[in-house]
């Protein structure tokens, strides 16, 4: 009742708000219309005051009725109201669409059989949710099968993990392995890890999962529909046959299935054998026995799931630049979920709706961007990133020759704490826009305010990791790219207890966090839509770079290695950055609105824009081609120490220091070193002779 009252409360007084607001916007445009037209900070400051609670709890509470996992009726639903709330602005709105392979459970089961002959059937289905429509807790494209065998605890399931193992004196190979999410390592990396040492089949589970709830995911390597691996999967395309060797290397080579820590924690108190490594059992949030195992009891493991062809579908909203239409600035948020999505990925769909709501109002009083703002709403990302990484496959010249950047938010708010990570030449434009957006937690106090007292100055991530919609753009496109957070863990991922419910009591009650979001990722994108010279500075760009070449240099002390390469390369990128920083600042003092100084600021932004491309390898990392950025992409070993320079990282983790592994790592050196003398000869747009 008491929530309730509190939505009453500030729904009345978002629409008083709103009414006050609207008479306050009709008297300020009709005086502009008598006076001057309104500037962009008059533009930007309505974006701002035109935020209000009660419409994203609104968005969101439709969002989140139904469970819409991709390629389901459910889902199909969730794509035609986004359709409809961008057509219901007079917003250009379409939908693309692309048939893809997606993976369904069918059947499992685990029972456990214990020595003194009694036989238990674990719950696989999480309390209250058996008959809601939700699905059973699976990994998608495992394969199907059986296997029966002894449990065995592997930790993380990491080289270090299976190391400990062996010096335990534990044999894995024809166990069940039990291993807890975590250490850096993917669905995937884990059950691939597992494979290669013998392991019959994996039960995965979450430590600190709320009231049961079982994580889903993928267990699919790669990005993308698994039958056209390179080229958008439209209807009547190409597609390669399911048991072609391409598709099936995407796929694990043994079954796996996730379960709650409830009952993993049955499993990890019947074990016996050698103890656990005292580090291990230290950081265990679950009851154990201490031991590793194997068994003795015995569990017999069944999966059966499908694999078949269905249609994701990505809506768009276009709002057309009047003055350089062909470049585009694109907000970006995936609308599938595992099951209700109220955090993932919902949170930001609501705030995505938000700022097409916000900008249909700037439209209404006049405002026209300079250049065209896409809003896309993406299909089947939980899958693997499918619906963004079609499109970008099918639009990848487009989008290399006319993209700014792309600004993506999944999971908008899963508690408190704003983590955001962008390419470093969005840096200080981030950071300024904090400064425009109040803190949802802090009264009277600014975002970035309360975000750089909480990390001791300003902290802002990177982008290597393979783990939402920005990775078609960045790593395989070189658009750059922002990924934007409020909360960084929370104890419903992917399960059914991510609902509404969950984020009104526990994520945000009041939904001013979604607000603050919101705000930054609009103001994001109007500066990037509307500066006459794009606000990208690459000097942090090449900070970044020296830093991650002295961490290098480190790691490879004693080694006959030269870094000289990229060290020489990050000068000449640094120099470039200062004399585009004078070049731009000349030109933002010049008012001239003449054709030829609008060629120069075309000409430097297109140099700006197209420097991150600089950084793509057209052969692609060794391994994974399809990944082409070589300061930022996914690394083979995702126990490496570097989160950078992935093809060096590579190198290194294969290399045991002999010459001839020595003479790969310098190579992978001269990759990164010519890749960032590109993007340096792209910022000064200027061919070498």
């Amino acid at each position: 009742m008491l929530h309730l009252c509190s939505n009453l409360h500030f729904s009345i007084k978002t629409w008083s708000f709103l009414f006050i607001f609207f008479i306050l916007a009709f008297f300020t445009t009709l005086n502009y219309h008598h006076n001057s037209p309104p500037t962009s900070l008059f533009y930007f400051n309505t974006f701002i005051s035109s935020a209000t609670n009660y419409t994203l709890a609104t968005y969101l509470r439709h969002l989140t009725l139904h469970p819409h996992l991709a390629g389901t009726t459910p889902s199909l639903h969730t794509a035609l109201y986004v359709k409809s709330h961008f057509q219901s602005l007079n917003l250009q709105t379409h939908v693309t669409n692309y048939t893809v392979l997606l993976s369904y459970p069918l059947f499992s089961s685990v029972i456990l059989h214990f020595p003194n002959g009694s036989v238990l059937s674990l719950a696989l289905d999480e309390p209250g949710f058996s008959s809601s429509g939700v699905v059973k807790p699976y990994h998608a494209y495992s394969p199907s099968g059986s296997a029966y065998g002894k449990p065995c605890f592997l930790n993380y399931g990491r080289e270090k993990d299976y190391i400990a193992l062996g010096a335990n004196g534990v044999k894995v190979k024809g166990c069940v392995g039990i291993v807890r999410r975590g250490g850096g390592l993917s669905r995937n990396e884990m059950v691939e890890k597992a494979a290669a040492r013998g392991v019959e089949a994996v039960l995965m589970f979450t430590e600190g999962e709320f009231e049961g709830g079982v994580e889903r995911g993928t267990v699919m390597s790669g990005l993308g529909d698994p039958l056209s691996p390179g080229w958008g999967g439209v209807e009547n395309g190409e597609k390669l046959r399911i048991d072609d060797p391409l598709v099936m290397q995407r796929f694990p080579s043994i079954h796996s299935l996730p379960i709650s820590m409830k009952s993993a924690e049955i499993i990890l108190k019947s074990l016996e054998g050698p103890e656990m490594p005292y580090e291990w059992r230290k950081s265990l949030r679950c009851s154990t026995s201490g031991r590793l195992g194997p068994g003795p009891i015995m569990i017999n493991f069944t999966y059966q799931g499908e694999k078949k062809m269905a249609t994701v579908h990505n809506v768009f909203a276009v709002i057309r630049g009047s003055q350089e239409p062909d470049r585009f600035v694109l907000l970006g948020n995936h609308r599938d979920a595992w099951t209700y999505g109220a955090v993932d990925p919902n949170s930001g769909t609501a705030a995505l709706l938000d700022i097409a709501r916000r900008y249909a109002l700037l439209m209404r009083l006049g405002w026209n961007p300079r250049r065209t703002i896409i809003l896309c709403s993406w299909d089947a990302e939980e899958f693997g990133m499918i619906g963004s990484t079609e499109w970008v496959e099918q639009n990848l010249v487009n989008l290399g020759s006319k993209s700014v950047a792309y600004l993506n938010v999944d999971c908008a708010v899963q508690g408190p704490g704003f983590f955001p990570s962008t390419t470093p030449q969005l840096d200080n434009l981030l950071t300024e826009i904090t400064k425009k957006v109040n803190d949802p937690d802090s009264e009277g106090m600014t975002l970035y305010e309360r975000w750089t007292a909480a990390n001791r100055g300003i902290k802002i991530q990177r982008l290597s990791g393979v783990d939402s919609d920005f990775a078609p753009f960045l790593h395989h496109a070189g658009v750059p790219s922002v990924d934007l957070y409020y909360g960084r863990d929370f104890p419903v991922y992917h399960t059914a207890f991510d609902s509404y419910n969950w984020m009104v009591n526990f994520g945000d009650p009041f939904f001013q966090r979604h607000v603050a979001v919101t705000g930054v990722w609009g103001l994001l994108a109007l500066r990037l839509a509307e500066d006459p010279i794009l606000p990208f500075n690459y000097l942090p760009y090449a900070a970044e770079l020296q830093d991650y070449t002295r961490i290098l240099s480190k790691l490879l002390e004693g080694r006959n290695i030269s870094l000289h390469p990229i060290t020489a390369a990050t000068q000449e990128l640094a120099a470039a950055a200062k004399e585009t920083l004078d070049e731009a600042k000349k030109l933002k003092e010049d008012k001239s609105t003449d054709e030829h100084t609008a060629l120069k600021r075309r000409i430097l932004n297109d140099r700006l824009m197209f420097a991150e491309r600089g950084f793509l390898d057209a052969e692609g990392l060794q391994g994974r081609p399809w990944f082409k950025h070589m300061v930022y992409g996914p690394r083979n070993d995702g126990e490496s120490e570097l989160d950078f320079f992935p093809g060096i990282a590579n190198a290194i983790s294969k290399s045991s220091g002999g010459g001839e592994q020595n003479a790969a790592i310098q190579h992978e050196i001269w990759r990164t070193a010519r890749a960032i003398q590109r993007a340096a000869h792209a910022l000064k747009g200027e061919l070498i002779t």
